[in-house]
């Protein structure tokens, strides 16, 4: 097993006690909420009759069913299910004394969004939600798993869960992201190197040269989407870059708390001679735009290389790969660019900060989406959003001819109307593109980065970003 690393000194600092049947009780320092996953926890405690242990380390947002369409968000919401769930969270927040991000708030948004750019989120925590892309959290030097019901209720009833230690894997990454090469394109290569169970019993220790010259937000990017690559949780060792983001955020420590925590963090970074489970290697010199071509964020290539052949993937992929291409209609040995593209996707707890819009926005600038493509930009939370307003980004996105909304997990997993329709196909800036993922189960779900779906907007067709900008 690993020794030194981040990982096991963030285990250790919050381990309870070991259990009889094998895993440890782990002490939950930030639970996250949201409307989706909490109502059936809160009524388990009723039934017990249970108040919430740690109010104050638990923060509640509103995300998966809120409307993006700011006409729409009047209450009661149109959708009874939605009004009903959002209602059920407002009333069990209120009475537990739980901290939220409601409609209305400038805060609100999505939870993997709102956690790190309020501060909330902190290197050496251990981060739970009833979400798996709380992987997210890592990019700060976090540990950060995805939990289920049960787990949320013994969250708020003991402020502790039931885990079993992991491996951990270090991804070594070498090199240097070219211009319009961005950290999504990185993790998208990573988890097609080593597939979508490549992380299956492991944790991914980030780091190396081209991961260090990311910003947080990149790295968010990265973390977020560990979950897809099968690994329980991903992070990046706490430096410079991290202490400089949280610094005069509402719920970071200030002044000398500040620099105490900031000695605390140091310490917890993996030691220069950790001893890891496996180490992999990946050079980002020669990485370009990757996009998917199948079902899975795995199925993924450059955007000029050819789609694999399945009868040349082995064994093991070659059916699922013959099942992926008989959807999206993916051509073997031609490459995804010059495909039509139908619909636009911006947003997500994956890529919708203000980096990606802004990096979306250089794409756009000048230019006018296609008339044959609906073109869609959801800000990951209002803060996002009132930002880029204020820096005159979404006038932008307005004159191109995007919709811009509200904020909310939107088309990612289209929960709240914001959907696709028959066999649409959508560029989207998104984490996950399993048939039926954005609403048709016809529909087709292209992953890519903020600026390669920017670019094809504009286009009317899959196109390499640098070929819009150049």
């Amino acid at each position: 097993m690993s020794e030194g690393t981040l990982y096991d000194k963030v285990w250790e600092r919050h381990k309870v006690a070991d259990l009889p049947d094998g895993r440890d009780q782990l002490f939950v320092g930030l639970h996250l909420m949201h409307e989706v996953t909490s109502p059936q926890a809160f009524g388990m405690l009723r039934e017990r009759d249970v108040e919430v242990a740690f109010p104050e380390r638990t923060v509640a947002t509103t995300d998966h069913i809120v409307p993006t369409e700011p006409a729409e968000r009047e209450r009661p919401l149109a959708d009874e299910q939605a009004e009903t769930m959002l209602s059920e969270l407002e009333r069990n927040v209120e009475a537990a004394g739980i901290e939220f991000f409601g409609l209305g708030d400038e805060r609100q948004g999505i939870t993997h969004v709102v956690a790190p750019e309020q501060g909330l989120t902190q290197p050496g925590m251990t981060v739970a939600c009833g979400d798996s892309h709380t992987s997210t959290h890592g990019a700060l030097g976090a540990i950060g798993v995805g939990i289920g019901t049960s787990q949320i209720r013994d969250v708020l009833s003991t402020g502790c869960i039931a885990a079993e230690k992991q491996d951990v894997r270090r991804i070594e990454v070498e090199g240097s992201l070219d211009e319009w090469v961005t950290a999504k394109d990185l993790i998208l290569t990573i988890i097609r190197e080593l597939g979508v169970d490549g992380g299956v019993g492991h944790v991914y220790e980030y780091g190396g040269p081209a991961v260090r010259e990311l910003d947080i937000e990149g790295r968010l990017a990265v973390c977020n989407m560990s979950i897809e690559g099968g690994a329980r949780a991903g992070y990046v060792q706490p430096d410079e870059t991290t202490y400089e983001y949280l610094r005069g955020k509402p719920f970071a420590p200030e002044g000398e708390a500040f620099e105490r925590h900031r000695e605390e963090w140091e310490a917890i970074r993996s030691e220069p001679d950790a001893e890891y489970d496996d180490v992999v290697t990946i050079d980002a010199d020669e990485m370009e735009p990757l996009v998917t071509w199948g079902t899975n964020p795995a199925q993924a290539t450059g955007i000029h290389e050819p789609v694999p052949d399945p009868d040349d993937l082995p064994d093991g992929k070659r059916e699922a790969a013959r099942e992926a291409q008989a959807h999206t209609g993916a051509t073997p040995g031609e490459p995804m660019a010059g495909t039509d593209v139908d619909v636009v996707f911006l947003g997500t707890c994956t890529n919708g900060r203000v980096s990606d819009f802004r990096e979306a926005a250089a794409v756009i600038e000048g230019r006018q989406v296609d008339e044959d493509v609906r073109a869609v930009a959801v800000p990951g939370s209002e803060t996002v959003r009132l930002r880029l307003e204020e820096e005159g980004v979404d006038e932008v996105f307005h004159e191109a001819g995007f919709e811009w909304r509200e904020a909310g997990c939107s088309m990612c997993l289209a929960m709240n109307g914001d959907q696709l329709y028959g066999d649409e196909l959508c560029v989207s800036a998104s984490n996950r593109n399993y048939v039926g993922r954005q609403g048709s189960t016809e529909a087709r779900t292209v992953l890519s980065s903020p600026a390669t779906a920017a670019a094809a907007a504009v286009r009317g067709e899959i196109v390499d970003p640098r070929e819009v900008v150049e």
